[in-house]
């Protein structure tokens, strides 16, 4: 029969979507409910025989749409309990929430919460009701949410999602599919992933064919063996993971002026008869160390069916190579070594990070250094090395450096951020001397070797959220390793065109793996996870348990949004730490008068609770490499150019700058903040090198500006500081804050002495006219010597008039004030 040609009955419920739940068995789905007494027909490509055909289980519906009528009259809606759900049922309550109930008044109201029950042989959270309450009027949109106001994002396959004109992505009920539409199919062998399986069904099999593609069970499918190309004394073994590859290729040459020469290999398919395990492998009698590789793989194209092959594929698993394109570099592990183990980690409550580019920092660096030095690791190890190195003066103890990972900048002197990921194992090639014998590995590793000599930790900006151009995994798996809607388009919410689904195990892995290589052979100290909500906290989750059996001390930092939400709240019962863009947002605001005190104080304690449930677990930053800079955002300048700050564009970074170093949680500022860096007022610069560059000079024309951070570094790095440097929350009388109910805010600090016998007293005021803060029997605590104020940290031997704490404290217009009280 031919699946492909026939035409279909008008009045028959149409085949819409076809997925494998196991490799010999399926379910089709109906654009509306099947309601003939007499089922349906089915049909699949290939000779393959259908043993059983029913309609599916409840449980197909609760995963698939999130709901299903058990009779006409009842409603269920369900959450499985599986990896990937948002929620943990010993701690969250969830609850349905929609039109119908008022969707916020729904959470916390016990008539609409999901209970736990089984379904199916699984787990669920179950809500029954009449359907009634629920199937009413146009507007039966719907969404899960937790009892903590986590709402629960559909997936991006999911079939019944629709956004709003707000931009929210919501849950409907169709009448006409309440799980009748779906039916499942039992096969009489397994299917061979590799093949292009189509089915037919309906009414008398005459509505044409569709794809049948796998489904969950597919992204569980994976290997423990040894991926890439690994050598073993005379031996060189390559493996690569491709789950539904029709045959794989190895390239190799030992010279690339000669390419079309290179030597083809075939590789074997491990695994069962059906290539569940996905693993190809060879192993070649010599040892390739220095070589170039790279794959050809012929597979099924899922739009069309029909057999492709995709040429020069990039090992995911390389460990170094030529350019973004490839080909990888065979490298043999015991050449490649380990990176500095002898430096000790900061704690994370001691960390004050600043971030760079390897460029930025490298380009008008006062060394001397070629041209080729200065685009990459060389060049900025010279600096790293020399006495009057930025950032050792400055004082931080972490540099989180843009991406090093091999990236899609298109020619070796192209700038570029690099959040545009082509492989993960692989120093980037433009910042190596010599990329055709891998010069990188030894560069990074003696870079990150010369920052810890330095004193400063070293995190990488690490983008595992989606990949860059071209994107070999694509080449690999489309399905597999990439999230796609129910049509089969690529998911775009990190707004590069392609997410990476994290949640499929060797993606995962890939994750976990490429981490701890760079841990163990560059000596990294830790990771921010751009776009970190894309991952999602199950993965999340198995990245922290993964790093920390490799690195216990690692440093884990999420960027927790995208653009299709925020996961800060759910990071709390996690080891991560997040960049707070609510403290970001905050700051901008307050040093121009907009802000309140009581907001102040939420910050300054450390954004607890909801947004950071231990102290460290907030990255507290005014400025990234994102958007504009600080000085641009707040500068009274027309444009938004801080070019040439005006006397209160310095005030406030001031301010903010005590602020900064005064809160809870880990500071972060960006580089040349510290001197006033302005790019001009422009914002999204990822390609402009020389907006980026840092100009030292200016330093040196805002030295007040520079010392001020640099001082601020160094007290919040004192004994005294530590204060401010918390591992576990303070006690309830820690803080002790006084406002006169507008903006300005004055706080002790260990007003109850839980922390030793010396208090610290900070009062701030952002406004434009003098304050008086009534700070009453503080004042009479003991001798309060002043240690900074908005212009400067004090000279101990200076003996200049200082502004005394009494119990009406005034702070001045645009001022700040830092005492000591000790015994």
């Amino acid at each position: 029969m031919r699946l492909d040609s026939i035409g279909m009955s008008p009045n028959a419920p149409r085949l819409v979507r076809a997925w494998l739940d196991s490799l010999s068995s399926g379910i089709v789905e109906f654009d509306r409910n099947w309601e003939s007494s007499a089922p349906p027909a089915i049909a699949l490509s290939g000779g393959a025989e259908v043993i059983r055909f029913a309609r599916a289980p409840d449980l197909t519906a609760a995963k698939t749409y999130r709901y299903f009528l058990g009779d006409a009259a009842t409603l269920s809606i369900a959450l499985p309990i599986r990896r990937g759900s948002g929620v943990n049922p010993a701690v969250d309550r969830v609850y349905v929430a929609g039109a119908f109930n008022g969707w916020q008044a729904a959470v916390g109201d016990e008539a609409w919460r999901l209970k736990p029950t089984d379904l199916g042989g699984e787990k669920v959270l179950l809500w029954t009701g009449p359907a009634g309450k629920v199937i009413r009027g146009d507007d039966i949109r719907f969404k899960l949410v937790t009892g903590e106001n986590l709402w629960l994002q559909p997936p991006d396959d999911a079939p019944n999602s629709v956004r709003d004109d707000s931009g929210n992505i919501n849950r409907y009920i169709d009448p006409g599919r309440t799980g009748a539409h779906l039916w499942r199919f039992e096969l009489g062998a397994a299917l061979d992933l590799a093949g292009a399986w189509k089915v037919a069904a309906g009414a008398d099999v005459s509505g044409g064919s569709l794809p049948l593609v796998p489904g969950e069970f597919f992204f569980e499918l994976g290997t423990d063996l040894p991926l890439g190309a690994s050598i073993a004394e005379q031996s060189t073994t390559f493996r690569i993971f491709a789950p539904r590859a029709e045959s794989v290729t190895l390239h190799a040459a030992h010279d690339l002026a000669n390419r079309k020469a290179a030597s083809a290999f075939p590789l074997a398919r491990r695994g069962d008869a059906h290539g569940a395990a996905g693993t190809w492998e060879v192993v070649l009698d010599r040892n390739l160390h220095g070589w170039f590789y790279w794959y050809s793989i012929e597979s099924v194209d899922d739009a069309t069916g029909s057999r492709t092959e995709k040429s020069d594929v990039l090992d995911p698993y390389a460990l170094a190579t030529v350019d973004r394109v490839g080909p990888g570099i065979v490298l043999d592990r015991e050449w490649v070594g380990r990176g500095d183990t002898e430096f000790r980690t900061p704690a994370w409550q001691d960390l004050i990070v600043v971030e760079a580019h390897v460029r930025d920092l490298n380009a008008k660096a006062p060394v001397k250094a070629t041209a080729a030095e200065r685009r990459g690791f060389s060049g900025l190890l010279k600096w790293v090395e020399s006495p009057d190195f930025y950032l050792h003066h400055l004082g931080v103890n972490c540099v989180e450096l843009q991406p090093v990972q091999e990236f899609d900048n298109k020619t070796t002197e192209e700038y570029h951020w690099g959040y545009m990921t082509n492989a993960f194992f692989a120093p980037e090639s433009s910042y190596c001397l010599s990329p055709l014998e891998a010069s990188g590995v030894r560069e990074l590793q003696q870079l990150v070797k010369a920052f810890h000599a330095r004193g400063i930790a070293v995190i990488l900006d690490v983008v595992y959220n989606h990949v860059g151009e071209p994107p070999h995994l694509l080449s690999i798996d489309r399905l597999y390793y990439f999230e796609q809607d129910s049509a089969g388009n690529l998911a775009n919410w990190s707004a590069c065109g392609n997410d990476l689904r994290a949640s499929a195990a060797m993606a995962r892995r890939l994750i976990i793996d490429s981490c701890a290589h760079l841990i163990e052979a560059y000596g990294i100290d830790g990771f921010r996870f751009d776009l970190a909500e894309l991952l999602g906290i199950d993965v999340l989750r198995d990245i922290e348990a993964a790093l920390k059996r490799v690195k216990p001390g690692v440093i884990l930092i999420a960027e927790p949004w995208s653009f299709r939400g925020h996961i800060a709240g759910a990071l709390r019962d996690t080891g991560w730490a997040s960049w707070n863009d609510g403290y970001r947002n905050f700051l901008k605001e307050y040093v121009r008068g907009s802000g309140s005190a009581e907001r102040l104080e939420y910050f300054l304690r450390g954004s607890p609770w909801y947004f950071a449930k231990w102290p460290a677990q907030t990255v507290n930053y005014t400025e990234s490499h994102d958007d504009r800079t600080w000085l641009d955002s707040i500068t009274e300048n027309a444009g938004f150019d801080g070019t040439n700050p005006t006397p209160n564009d310095v005030r406030r970074t001031h301010l903010m700058a005590s602020v900064l170093f005064m809160s809870v949680g880990i500071p972060m500022i960006a580089e040349g903040q510290d001197f006033l860096r302005s790019k001009g007022g422009m914002g999204n610069t990822y390609l402009r090198g020389d907006v980026n560059a840092l100009d030292y000079r200016r330093m040196y024309r805002q030295l007040a500006t520079h010392a001020y951070f640099a001082d601020w570094i160094a007290f919040r790095r004192s004994a005294r500081g530590r204060l401010l440097r918390h591992f576990t929350r303070p006690s309830e009388g820690y803080f002790r804050f006084f406002n006169a109910g507008g903006s300005a805010l004055a706080v002790v600090l260990n007003a109850d002495l839980s922390k030793g016998s010396e208090r610290l007293l900070y009062a701030i005021n952002p406004v434009d006219a003098e304050v008086t803060l009534s700070i009453g029997e503080v004042a009479g605590w003991g001798n309060w010597r002043p240690l900074a104020d908005q212009d400067r940290f004090m000279n101990p031997a200076s003996r200049a008039a200082t502004r005394k704490v009494e119990a009406e404290l005034e702070v001045p217009a645009l001022g700040c004030g830092l005492w000591l009280c000790a015994p």
